[in-house]
């Protein structure tokens, strides 16, 4: 008995998922909340710094230069914002360098004069450094806390931006992971319509929900591949258990009947019901097939020979005898005898009676695509994907009450065990169906 499987549920790791997606967005909401705050402040830092000038000006105008030099430098003596003389000569640093920068500059310039200087550095003194004038005197008033720091920096924005292409990937990451059994499952689906009943899931996969589909899913393949087994063998025991008391009944009606008509009539009637017998076994063959080099006209020229009365069908073959094909040689075989049987029974001519059939080909990349033509009335456009369809019948130009109904649905399925495939028209020009049998071009 195995032990139960304990793991987060795809519910709970959904749930994770999106928890971590919360807060990088909070993380970003942050980083910009921050940068807005920082430019108010700048703002505000700029406007303190104007409405100062504005202040000290007249402060210091109309004095002395000794009372004006003692009273500038008692003015902030202390405080981080001060006033102190300006030199000639003196080691600036400019102060508009990026886009706050420049912001705040236009703002002050806008207060306090186009001609106004402004530097962050002074003879390596770092701050807001702001250069005014009063009368013959030029004086700084310098900030020495500067600006706020910035919200984010160039090198910061490169940072937030590696921090969620990180978070891009690992979401593409985590929903990969989440995809993935989705993925697996999908594909062991196509397995199964394609005919592999042993296709199986993993079902020790930590995802609950995932495992449980898997469970279901494997029981179901199970099931199926049981019914197809069961159906096989119901299907051989039917033509078994058919085909002696038909040979019986045969061997009886030859013996007991004396009128030749009724004899040859009954002798035919049973026939067909072994021709019909084969059909379906010939529809549910197994889904195996080995592929080996076929010589097509070969194949072809031993398929027109069984056809032998020249007033029901005659067959033209234009094939090449160097193409060959991947295929498995007698599964090909019952595909051309199903295509000209067909074009017999319902591709005659309507005014000759004969059914001409015409098989050519052409190699296009991988593929040698072959063409079976015959010259009869062809088929409503609308009935043609219907052809393929086991037990469906055409309109009364194509239906013969002897047939099963099964050919082309075995011509279709023999060709998709092979990896090939088959498409129905109808002639552009003198009418007829014309079969497109697509097979893997052989070495």
């Amino acid at each position: 008995m195995t032990s139960p499987h304990v793991g987060l549920s795809l519910f709970w790791r959904t749930v994770a998922f999106l928890a971590l997606l919360l807060l990088i967005a909070m993380g970003a909401l942050g980083a910009l909340l921050q940068s807005m705050h920082a430019e108010r402040e700048t703002r505000g830092t700029a406007e303190l710094m104007a409405d100062t000038v504005a202040l000290v000006a007249p402060a210091l105008s109309g004095l002395d230069p000794v009372q004006r030099s003692a009273r500038a430098k008692a003015l902030g003596a202390g405080k981080p914002m001060r006033v102190l003389p300006r030199a000639p000569q003196e080691a600036l640093e400019p102060f508009e360098t990026d886009g706050r920068t420049r912001t705040a500059g236009k703002l002050l310039r806008q207060r306090t004069g186009a001609d106004t200087v402004l530097a962050r550095s002074v003879n390596g003194v770092p701050g807001l450094w702001l250069g005014f004038s009063v009368e013959q005197d030029r004086y700084w008033l310098h900030h020495a806390h500067g600006l706020p720091a910035a919200g984010l920096a160039a090198s910061q924005w490169l940072w937030l931006g590696l921090l969620l292409a990180c978070v891009g990937l690992g979401a593409a990451a985590v929903a990969s992971l989440i995809n993935q059994p989705l993925k697996e499952l999908s594909f062991a689906a196509s397995r199964i319509r394609e005919g592999d009943l042993d296709s199986r899931l993993d079902e020790n996969t930590l995802t609950s929900e995932i495992r449980e589909v898997n469970k279901g899913f494997n029981r179901m393949a199970r099931e199926l591949a049981k019914v197809e087994e069961d159906r096989v063998v119901m299907l051989a025991g039917i033509s078994h258990d058919l085909r002696t008391p038909l040979a019986r009944l045969r061997l009886e009606t030859e013996m007991s009947v004396n009128n030749d008509d009724a004899k040859r009539n009954m002798v035919i009637d049973i026939e067909q019901l072994d021709a019909i017998i084969d059909k379906f076994m010939d529809y549910a063959r197994p889904g195996v097939t080995q592929l080996a080099p076929v010589h097509l006209a070969q194949l072809i020229d031993k398929e027109v020979a069984a056809f032998r009365d020249p007033r029901e069908i005659r067959i033209t073959s234009r094939m090449a005898i160097d193409v060959t094909v991947l295929a498995d040689e007698t599964e090909l075989g019952r595909v051309f005898a199903n295509l000209f049987e067909n074009a017999r029974r319902y591709g005659r001519n309507t005014y000759t009676g004969v059914a001409n059939v015409a098989v050519t080909y052409v190699r296009t990349g991988p593929w040698v695509i072959v063409t079976v033509r015959d010259q009869g009335p062809g088929v409503p456009p609308e009935k043609l994907s219907q052809l393929t369809t086991p037990f469906f019948r055409g309109d009364a130009a194509r239906t013969a009450a002897t047939g099963a109904g099964l050919g082309l649905a075995i011509v279709e399925k023999a060709l998709q065990r092979m990896g090939g495939s088959l498409e129905l028209a109808n002639a552009p020009e003198g009418g007829g169906l014309m079969a497109h049998i697509r097979l893997k071009r052989g070495p």
